[in-house]
């Protein structure tokens, strides 16, 4: 090491956004499905499309124009999933993880810390993403402005009761599908902006997506032709450098009100007190689509490969920010925009350019 090093400062790189993540306007020029506060955790089957708002599960018929609730949970829902047998399970704010079996009552099956990602997998078998050993669900920006990496990914037996650890030391895996072709799980690990392959036996994971211009959140498959991730929020220079100055973001956390800090966010601009950079600042009325912003909107379709084949953004001046579930329903692509209050609906293979 040169013992210059110590002086110089570090440079603020973002990958850019380019090739298959060149930005469009796609999800702000998508249908309307639905309007409702912070949808979240999308499934859908031939039929119908459920998500959830707080503790709420709540169903949407095809056809309809209002969604129905089929179910209120003590706290509100992290995480959801719905194998084909139709057996389901949920986390919750609380820790607990719930599942319910052809229609029997739910059961208890396991208690984490921040249980974030739920998947099905073949037998009887429930993929867990715990976000974190030290922060709730709904902490998840405390976790990141920590630096936290304590999170994990288990294996579940649904009967016998047993719980097998696939990895640790992860940072926030916010989301995770099940690779039957591959024999392997997914996992976005949303703080080292990163997709992960983990052997669905156990095994050391690997990075197959790294790099990322965001933070990715769940990811969902589109049965046997790829995959769909959500990038939930932008990195961009000014979160990247506070994240470099720990005795600033320390005192930032320790005084200033959550909704304040300089970090990632699922929506902004809805108050004066946000921190904004200078190249956001809205001009003559107008706000520049490629501005700095704490928000964003971003679906991404991988191959089956797991490499970014297209990709549908709303941008820094869009409305359609905080892509948290997307899933394939009835031929289309619907993602739910937490930051944006509503769920759309996009063609496949990528949108119109901007």
């Amino acid at each position: 090491m040169n013992i210059l090093d110590f002086f110089r400062g570090k440079a603020v790189t973002i990958p850019p956004m380019d090739g298959a993540l060149k930005p469009n306007r796609s999800l702000d020029e998508a249908a309307l499905v639905v309007a409702h506060a912070e949808p979240d955790n999308l499934v859908a089957d031939g039929h119908s499309l459920f998500f959830t708002a707080g503790a709420q599960l709540l169903e949407l018929a095809h056809g309809a124009r209002q969604a129905r609730v089929v179910e209120t949970f003590p706290a509100a829902i992290t995480a959801l999933a719905k194998s084909e047998d139709d057996a389901w399970a949920v986390a919750l704010q609380s820790g607990a993880v719930l599942v319910r079996e052809k229609r029997e009552a739910w059961r208890e099956i396991a208690s984490f810390k921040c249980p974030v990602a739920l998947a099905f997998g073949a037998g009887q078998f429930l993929y867990l993403g715990n976000g974190s050993e030290a922060h709730p669900p709904s902490a998840w920006a405390h976790d990141l402005m920590a630096k936290g990496s304590s999170g994990s990914v288990w294996r579940l037996a649904l009967h016998a009761g047993e719980r097998e650890r696939l990895a640790d030391g992860l940072a926030f895996p916010f989301g995770i599908a099940v690779d039957h072709a591959g024999g392997r799980l997914l996992v976005s690990e949303s703080w080292r902006h990163r997709v992960l392959a983990i052997p669905s036996a156990g095994g050391a994971p690997q990075p197959v997506l790294a790099k990322l211009p965001g933070y990715p959140g769940r990811i969902s498959d589109r049965r046997g032709q790829g995959f769909l991730l959500c990038l939930f929020a932008p990195r961009n220079r000014l979160i990247e450098l506070v994240l470099q100055e720990d005795a600033y973001r320390m005192d930032m956390m320790a005084e200033i009100p959550r909704d304040y800090w300089v970090a990632p966010a699922l929506a902004s601009g809805k108050t004066f007190l946000e921190p904004l950079q200078c190249g956001g600042v809205r001009t003559m009325g107008i706000h520049k689509p490629w501005s700095p912003s704490r928000s964003y909107g971003l679906v991404v379709e991988l191959g089956a490969d797991a490499e970014p084949i297209a990709s549908h953004h709303s941008r820094a001046d869009g409305k359609r920010h905080g892509i948290v579930s997307a899933v394939e329903w009835l031929g289309h692509i619907t993602a739910a925009a937490r930051g944006g209050d509503c769920i759309v609906r996009i063609a496949a293979h990528g949108g119109g350019e901007a």
